[in-house]
């Protein structure tokens, strides 16, 4: 797992992003990036080499609105971006008109999970509750990943958690 800090505005230099995610890759298994809403070079050269992403979007209509400018600038890198809608939700959207209005493939709901971030305080990794709502979602994505036979790298960006 490769994470990006919210507070982070250093620029990675794309011969940097590509020896990580090479050596990343080198080990085996699936590579999960957290990365930033921004689209620097260093971000796209992630994007560039995943096979699959994922962006976390509140369920805002402003929150919306800039997903659909990231899925935007991310889609002309990415080809295969996939959205997870996450509660709790403003009045009159859900997980599916969030998806519809960013024009992205609806993934699954991510649900709002209280303590999580206390759970992180404490040392608890995201999804380290396997009754919490992010526990749940993630099985859930890796029992269809593994249906369809794709082991493709994950990336989301931070400000709804990586998965």
């Amino acid at each position: 797992m490769l994470s990006w800090g919210r507070d982070d505005e250093v620029v990675i230099p794309p011969q940097a992003m590509r020896a990580v995610l090479a050596a990343a890759r080198r080990l085996g298994g699936v590579v999960v990036v957290d990365l930033p809403r921004r689209v620097d070079e260093g971000v796209a050269e992630a994007l560039a080499q995943l096979d699959l992403g994922l962006l976390v979007v509140p369920g805002e209509l402003r929150a919306v609105a800039a997903a659909k400018r990231v899925a935007s600038t991310a889609g002309m890198v990415l080809d295969d971006l996939r959205v997870v809608p996450r509660g709790p939700y403003a009045s009159g959207l859900d997980g599916r008109w969030v998806a519809r209005a960013i024009g992205l493939p609806l993934v699954g709901e991510l649900p709002w999970e209280s303590g999580l971030l206390d759970s992180q305080d404490d040392g608890t990794p995201p999804g380290g509750n396997a009754r919490g709502s992010l526990a749940r979602f993630c099985a859930a994505f890796w029992d269809q990943v593994a249906v369809a036979g794709d082991t493709s790298p994950v990336t989301g960006p931070p400000g709804g958690g990586a998965v």
